[in-house]
């Protein structure tokens, strides 16, 4: 009796052991399905913030989607500093002519870059993004086309011919979006290209180099406190600090040079020192900011 019993208990020690072994085989064998799942769990959040983000780009900046107005973001809280990546930029137009730059212009402020076009010629989007608004301003942009890209800049296209998108419509980086015209307050064909960090708008020339049609740098850093309000109650950014120079070669004048740089005349002599008058010479050094 004492026997059997003692056997029994050896019997299901025995059957505990192995069924001990045999849970910590299943867990062992469970653990990599369970960090699969976690991972599809994972990808499958990326996947639906990517789509977020998809149908409302920079969502982490801009606190609403609107229609209406162009740079109307009075309650917008801007950031001291961001980092705007210029990567997978197309430029608008392959026409290099900058027929006005950036700046004061007949006592108001010009808050874009002026790049001769001609009517009919094709505008594409500088970056992939979501159209916002197209419209048509008599007395301003014309024709006009507003994005909002990913990297939290909105570009402006104006004084088009025809739109070639609608509201709210997914576009990629060279993208037809409209033909060039001389629609709105226009006094020639040409393309009126703006740049706007959260309705503040930036000086097109600091990011890219239309002659060259290629960026300046992979990314540029807005900086809020360099951020001035100027005529018409735009606040725009005139420079991120940094001294540029231009080096003088064959057919340069002053004022191709200041359409070129995004500055003016004036600003150029008085940088330099030099007069309207004054004659350049091949290789000769000019401080343009």
């Amino acid at each position: 009796m004492k026997f059997n019993l003692i056997k029994t208990l050896f019997v299901a020690s025995l059957a505990f052991v192995s069924l001990n072994s045999f849970s910590q085989d299943l867990i062992a064998r469970q653990a990599p399905i369970d960090k699969k799942l976690k991972s599809v769990d994972s990808l499958s959040l990326q996947r639906q913030i990517r789509a977020e983000q998809s149908e409302y780009p920079a969502l982490d900046l801009y606190a609403s989607w609107s229609n209406e107005f162009v740079h109307r973001y009075k309650d917008l809280k801007v950031p001291e500093t961001y980092n705007i990546d210029l990567t997978g930029f197309c430029m608008p137009t392959t026409n290099t002519r900058v027929t006005s730059p950036f700046g004061p212009r007949w006592r108001r402020m010009h808050n874009g870059i002026d790049i001769k076009v001609y009517v009919g010629d094709t505008i594409v989007s500088a970056f992939d993004g979501k159209v916002r608004i197209v419209k048509y301003e008599r007395g301003g942009y014309g024709k006009y086309v507003v994005i909002r890209h990913d990297n939290g800049l909105e570009t402006v296209y104006g004084h088009l011919s025809k739109h070639l998108v609608k509201e709210n419509q997914l576009v990629k980086a060279g993208e037809v979006i409209g033909l060039g015209g001389n629609t709105g307050r226009s006094t020639g064909s040409h393309l009126h290209f703006e740049t706007r960090f959260m309705g503040i708008a930036i000086n097109p020339a600091l990011m890219f180099n239309f002659p060259k049609q290629d960026i300046v740098a992979d990314s540029y850093v807005f900086n809020r406190s360099k951020n001035r309000t100027v005529a018409g109650g735009h606040d725009s950014q005139l420079a991120d600090g940094e001294i540029r120079y231009h080096k003088v070669k064959s057919g340069d004048t002053l004022s191709r040079i200041a359409k070129l740089r995004g500055v003016s005349v004036n600003t150029l002599c008085k940088l330099n020192r030099i007069k309207p008058t004054t004659t350049l010479r091949i290789g000769q050094v000019l401080r343009c900011s």
